[in-house]
């Protein structure tokens, strides 16, 4: 059976060297396992909620996209398109914007975090926080589910993402499946023995430490004065030096062969000097990124041509993303105008018949089971706590359509304001009565 990854790069930089050890370089060597199909895509539409600055969005567009073609993707052999190109990206995000709990959302890390920055400011609670923000989850989820894939490659601080593409999946199958499931719930990604690169100074290669090494920007020459200025001790050509822990060793194994590691530590506790050994790092460096930068370049001076494979990704996509929307469309009842059936008139013995207070079982996105008792006019007239199991509160609803009044006293819900209990006893005993029937 074939497998769907799905992988989404947010267009608002330019890739260093370690997002090509540590994203890049093992991304496209998976895309190109039997029985997978891989999707690729420029994630420009998530780039707004980050970048309010259109030219760096568009070059970063420009450059992402050189990057992943130079660093080997195939795209005939992967759809590789812009976010942007699929209009039915953005209707997904609504079909499932309206089936969401406005109360995962406010759960969400990102949102959770800016709304943390602002109350230790002082500031209201929401100040800043764009409604892009606030349903990045749901757009994200969209783009999972559109394709219905199966993993999604992610960090750990993306994961609860991936919960939440699952829980909103769940809950779309549950109202309009119809006993079948309309989206697969996919599966968060987490390779711990991928290379996370230390930058210059030590610590995580990041532009917000401003300690990277670049992939390709700059050339030659910016690669050398980077790795020149990487942390090493203050031992003399000669002295014997450790190896481990040392950001530069760190860098070296990340395109290294075994042997040509074991060779590199060696040489260190020989004494070999560190002016020597970043040169060795850059030579090295450069046998593996020197080829792709020259496809870079060319890429980067005929960016029609990476138009016109981001164009041809986005048809491929969309003979998926098409008809599956469709389908879609069709479950939640936005349909092409027909006859309707004609619904047969009841009796007038039928007619006159009052309509019974109706219990109504759910789940919640917190997880918890919940039931409602609900007048025929819609009153909502009671409301029960959460329950771990279903089974519970399914069992509190047997007893009050038998007991009535009497299981009320016991019973662990509630009766909403303005409405009064002897409403409440006169619906269970309605409900009594009728079972015993």
């Amino acid at each position: 059976m074939t497998e769907r990854v799905l992988t989404g790069i947010t267009t608002t930089g330019t890739p260093h060297l370690g997002n090509y050890v540590g994203a890049i370089r093992p991304s496209v060597e998976a895309s190109r396992a039997p029985d997978v199909e891989s999707f690729f895509f420029l994630a420009d539409y998530h780039a707004l909620i980050k970048c309010d600055d259109p030219a760096r969005v568009e070059r970063s567009r420009l450059e992402i996209a050189a990057t992943w073609l130079a660093a080997g993707l195939d795209p005939q052999r992967v759809y590789f398109f812009r976010q942007s190109d699929l209009p039915e990206t953005p209707e997904l995000t609504w079909l499932l914007t309206c089936v969401t709990a406005k109360g995962l959302m406010n759960r969400a890390h990102a949102y959770k975090a800016a709304t943390d920055v602002n109350l230790a400011a002082g500031k209201d609670v929401d100040a800043d926080v764009t409604m892009g923000l606030y349903c990045y989850p749901i757009l994200m989820a969209a783009d999972i589910l559109l394709f219905n894939a199966h993993r999604v490659p992610v960090g750990r601080d993306q994961v609860q993402h991936i919960e939440m593409a699952r829980d909103i999946a769940q809950r779309f199958n549950h109202l309009y499946g119809r006993g079948r499931d309309l989206f697969v719930l996919p599966q968060a990604q987490i390779d711990e023995e991928l290379a996370t690169l230390p930058g210059l100074d030590g610590r995580k290669m990041s532009k917000s430490y401003d300690n990277i090494i670049p992939l390709f920007e700059g050339g030659p020459k910016a690669l050398k004065e980077a790795v020149a200025r990487i942390v090493t001790d203050s031992r003399l050509p000669g002295e014997p030096k450790d190896p481990d822990g040392t950001p530069l060793v760190t860098i070296y194994d990340a395109f290294a062969t075994p042997e040509q590691r074991a060779e590199f530590r060696a040489d260190l506790r020989a004494g070999l000097g560190w002016g020597d050994a970043k040169q060795r790092l850059v030579d090295l460096i450069e046998s593996h990124i020197g080829p792709m930068r020259d496809r870079y370049a060319e890429l980067m001076a005929h960016p029609e041509r990476i138009e016109e494979i981001l164009q041809d990704g986005a048809r491929r996509a969309r003979r998926i993303a098409t008809p599956f929307l469709a389908e879609l469309r069709e479950a939640v009842g936005l349909r092409p105008m027909k006859a309707l059936p004609v619904t047969a008139q009841p009796r007038r013995s039928e007619a006159a018949k009052p309509q019974l207070p109706v219990f109504k079982q759910y789940r919640e996105a917190d997880g918890q089971f919940y039931f409602k008792l609900t007048a025929a006019n819609g009153t909502v007239l009671l409301q029960s706590r959460g329950f771990a199991e279903g089974r519970e509160a399914g069992g509190w609803v047997k007893r009050l359509k038998t007991e009535g009044a009497a299981a009320l006293a016991e019973a662990p819900v509630e009766i909403p304001a303005g409405v009064a209990r002897e409403d409440v006893e006169a619906a269970l005993g309605a409900l009594v009565a009728a079972s015993e029937e």
